[in-house]
């Protein structure tokens, strides 16, 4: 049929041309992106599919990192129980050396010098090992701060390996005859900046107690969820036994923990007034208090408050190489502490090789889920070649049969010559 207002041969012309324009345009992309799918419109299942692989495959490759992290931490660590056997074996070699009567009780002294120069070097070694800025042999560590670490090694929450760092210190829970564990409420001079002054605690110490007994005992305080520690030194004891009661003793322990403070917080910072003349002995626990007047939490040591490290058999009281007796002890407790550092050192040697080998997994579990996400995503180059070939052939095609088209009423002219 001859007409000319309606050219359907052009129309189906146009047609093909938009919807092979369409085609090209969309292999084009995905030969330029490399991908097959660029948007949901390309595959809606197939979309969600490589969008859960992708954050699959993200959350292992970053728990590879964690794992990796996770060694390093208790390589650290093991490193620090390491020079800690180092120096217990020397411990123990003096105490065998002050064992044999050939010394008199001047060279037992001599001996008995270095002997508590390692041990203070224990103790130094815990409280100071840090991974990160944070100290991980104090038994604070980990997100409870009670030296237990959770290492993510997995793409999904609570995907875990949890493992203990020991606490390598010597500190020992006192006699803590007449203390008790009432919380103590310490007014603040809190000012419109919730700023406080680090002063000081009245502490005494009850009769019955002897300086002795804390040599080793680790007080701590706890601000903004960081706690600081401050271990009883020979120094302090020796500055309570001069004087006529304990305050001195306090006071020591109290000015080591206010330069702890200071040094984390400023001195014009948020510091905390603990200043209390009521305050009972052996301050264990400082936190800012509740509501609006912004108090301060004094808790009082109660009978195994204290922080106890897992080296205890070689803390406390009378462990000394100044007599052959002394010496006995003194080896027998060596013993015990290297056996405890040995299991320690071992449970990380084991957690290690457990780390090494879920990193592994977790690098073979994410490179199968990136192949996975490959065959769903990627461009497939052969085929999208083959099909742009193919559209470029269709769209020469329908452009030509549209200039053919659109010729087409021209011989309509010639009916009315």
């Amino acid at each position: 049929m001859a007409v000319i207002n309606t050219n359907t041969g052009s129309l189906y012309a146009q047609q093909s041309l938009n919807t092979n324009a369409r085609g090209l345009s969309t292999v084009m992309q995905q030969l330029s992106t490399g991908k097959r799918i660029n948007s949901a419109v390309d595959d809606v299942a197939g979309l969600a599919i490589s969008t859960r692989l992708t954050s699959q495959i993200k959350g292992l490759n970053q728990a590879v990192r964690n794992a990796n992290d996770g060694i390093s931490l208790i390589q650290t660590a093991e490193g620090a129980t390491e020079q800690v056997t180092n120096m217990l074996q020397r411990m123990r070699e003096l105490a065998v050396q002050s064992s044999n009567d050939t010394n008199n009780d001047k060279d037992r002294s001599f001996l008995n010098g270095e002997f508590l120069q390692l041990r203070a070097e224990i103790d130094r070694i815990g409280q100071n090992t840090q991974w990160n800025g944070a100290n991980i042999l104090d038994g604070t560590g980990g997100n409870g701060q009670n030296g237990k670490f959770a290492f993510q090694v997995g793409a999904n929450s609570r995907q875990t390996i949890e493992m203990e760092l020991p606490n390598l210190q010597t500190g020992i829970p006192g006699t803590t005859t007449g203390l008790d564990d009432d919380w103590k409420t310490v007014t603040t001079n809190s000012t419109a900046e919730a700023k406080f002054t680090f002063t000081s605690v009245d502490l005494s110490i009850a009769g019955s107690v002897t300086a002795d007994t804390y040599l080793g005992a680790v007080f701590e305080v706890k601000i903004a969820d960081k706690k600081f520690q401050y271990q009883v030194t020979q120094k302090d004891v020796d500055a309570k036994k001069a004087a006529v009661d304990s305050v001195d003793l306090a006071t020591s322990i109290v000015t080591g923990l206010k330069y702890k403070l200071e040094a984390a917080f400023g001195k014009d910072g948020k510091m905390y007034d603990l200043s209390d003349t009521n305050a009972d002995s052996g301050i264990v626990s400082v936190k800012p208090g509740d509501g609006d007047n912004a108090g301060v939490l004094v808790n009082a040591a109660a009978s195994g408050d204290y922080v106890e490290g897992s080296l205890s058999a070689i803390g406390g009281s009378g462990l000394d190489i100044t007599t052959a007796d002394n010496a006995y002890a003194g080896l027998q407790a060596i013993d015990t502490a290297m056996q405890i550092v040995n299991e320690k050192r071992s449970m990380m040697g084991a957690v290690i090789s457990r780390l090494q080998f879920a990193s592994d997994n977790l690098s073979n579990v994410a490179a199968k889920a990136a192949e996975s996400r490959s065959r769903i995503e990627d461009t497939d180059y052969s085929m999208a070649t083959t099909e742009l070939a193919k559209r470029n052939i269709i769209q020469q095609a329908a452009q030509a049969m549209l200039a053919q088209a659109n010729q087409a009423p021209q011989l309509v002219l010639q009916l009315l010559k």
